[in-house]
């Protein structure tokens, strides 16, 4: 059961890392890309799935690591606990869809749960994020030459 405590404690630092660094990295270069601004919000919805992608995938590979050699519990379902169910469990997890098929038995049980609890909070940031984006760059002007180049009164 420490492994799978000190586990979630770890992976919730680490996921939570990788969204700041992505969300940061994304504020600090939109505004200097000469791209139109509905491109720039592509970007955004883009760069925010790929940092899901990899959270998602990072709890994968350790639910795989903890159910297949530490042996500490295993997911049940329709097939042996083999990466790909891993990723499968881990993205309805994460988004808190919860099909049902594949389930945790043992230990990492809390590990699932952890795993929905962060992935809420991290789509709720991406979605604050992308709410603050859309307010920037759709602001009057932002990002349209044409009205950049009127004269102002």
């Amino acid at each position: 059961m420490v492994i799978v405590v000190v586990s979630c404690l770890m992976l919730l630092a680490v996921t939570t890392l990788i969204h700041y660094e992505v969300l940061r990295g994304l504020q600090i270069t939109l505004p200097n890309l000469q791209i139109p601004v509905r491109t720039k919000l592509l970007v955004v919805i883009f760069g925010a799935f790929f940092a899901h992608i990899a959270e998602i995938g990072l709890y994968a590979a350790v639910l795989f690591v903890l159910t297949s050699y530490a042996d500490i519990g295993h997911i049940a379902g329709q097939s042996a606990t083999r990466f790909l169910d891993c990723i499968y469990f881990s993205a309805e997890t994460y988004t808190s869809l919860g099909m049902g098929d594949i389930a945790p038995s043992g230990p990492v049980r809390l590990f699932a749960g952890v795993e929905s609890l962060n992935g809420l909070l991290l789509i709720a940031w991406s979605a604050s994020f992308t709410y603050l984006s859309m307010e920037k760059f759709w602001a009057p002007g932002a990002g349209d030459p044409a009205r950049d180049e009127r004269p102002r009164r």
